[in-house]
């Protein structure tokens, strides 16, 4: 049976559920600027990568409704266990932007001291874990915090993000049994860009969908819009009350487009078309919710325009400060390894006479 994609915006941004259903008008506004900054931010960070300033950057240039959606919908107890493009996440749940640009530099602002490579954030302090850039290896141990939140009695749970290349990974396999054996409080979101790096969606399956892909598993799986975020939003929400209720994971499939390159050293005309990132780009996300809000009249004339001046200022500010930053001090090297330094770190760290 093929599964339906959930819309809750058609393509002139008109709403497809009653007002009621919807978030209330505030909490649209702060989406909006939340989908807006996350786009100024990567614009920013291209060209800073562009320049020699930063080595390496993951654009999430035309998908960041799926990050954002999702920090919206989850508790704030709630693991994240993020891939490549979702650092949107944690700036939506308030991590501060200059902390975030530092980990782009490497600096010693830098709350990973500078030993994870750029577009890897990570943070205890708004529940987001570390990537290891293994393509996969982050869903197995979402998993097994599900698993161990649940026995310690603790109510958060963990989300999963992954591309449509990891499922054809043997963690990928791994970890949606394992969440279907241990009914796993776990949820998976598939953000389906429709490139693995330069491998098309077609050459990555022969299935129906990757939704589809969970009923193997016993979960539950879902399509959804990802240029749409309400309908993110939505279905983010309902799956982690449902792992939060004991009924199981979920495996969400986030249909969208990477209009970007898979990264600033790929070249995406090589491998797609004009014709298609034309297409793609007529139902941007930043673009499909601004028709929303005007249609709804949340947003008025001008609006954009002083939200993306107040949006730029932010981005000066907070880059000024990152980029200023020296880099960490050599002895920042043996911190955070060990619980106790063992005798051969402690000589090593021994000033030499």
């Amino acid at each position: 049976m093929t599964l339906e994609l959930l819309r809750v915006l058609d393509d002139d941004g008109r709403a497809l559920l009653d007002e009621a259903l919807l978030p209330d008008p505030p909490r649209r506004r702060e989406m909006f600027r939340q989908l807006w900054r996350a786009r100024r931010i990567d614009e920013r960070l291209s060209a800073l990568q562009r320049q020699g300033r930063i080595g390496f950057f993951g654009s999430c240039f035309g998908q960041e409704a799926v990050p954002v959606a999702t920090a919206f919908a989850l508790a704030p107890d709630d693991w994240v266990f993020p891939a490549l493009r979702e650092g949107a996440v944690m700036l939506v749940r308030g991590f501060p932007l200059a902390l975030y640009f530092a980990q782009m530099f490497g600096s010693a602002r830098d709350v990973l001291k500078g030993r994870q490579m750029p577009s890897h954030q990570a943070s205890r302090r708004v529940h987001q874990v570390s990537w290891s850039s293994s393509i996969g290896s982050q869903l197995p141990h979402a998993v097994g915090m599900a698993f161990a939140a649940a026995r310690a009695g603790d109510s958060a749970i963990a989300l999963a993000f992954l591309g449509e290349g990891a499922t054809s990974t043997p963690d990928f396999h791994a970890a949606l049994n394992l969440a279907g054996v241990l009914r796993a409080r776990v949820v998976f979101v598939c953000v389906n860009n429709q490139y693995a790096l330069s491998t098309s969606v077609r050459r990555q399956t022969n299935s129906e969908s990757f939704a589809v892909k969970a009923r193997a598993y016993g979960l539950h799986g879902q399509r959804v819009d990802g240029n749409d975020v309400l309908a993110v939003e939505l279905a983010v929400r309902q799956a982690s009350e449902s792992a939060r209720s004991g009924l199981g994971p979920t495996f969400l499939e986030c249909v969208t487009y990477r209009r970007g390159p898979h990264s600033s050293s790929d070249d995406p005309t090589r491998y797609r078309s004009a014709a298609e990132e034309a297409a793609w780009a007529a139902r941007d996300p930043v673009a499909l919710f601004g028709r929303h809000l005007h249609e709804a009249r949340l947003l008025a004339p001008g609006d954009e325009s002083r939200l993306s001046a107040a949006i730029d200022v932010e981005i000066d500010a907070a880059l000024t400060v990152a980029e200023a930053d020296p880099a960490p001090a050599r002895e920042t090297l043996f911190e955070d390894v060990y619980a106790r330094m063992p005798w051969h770190l402690a000589e090593q760290a021994r000033p030499v006479p």
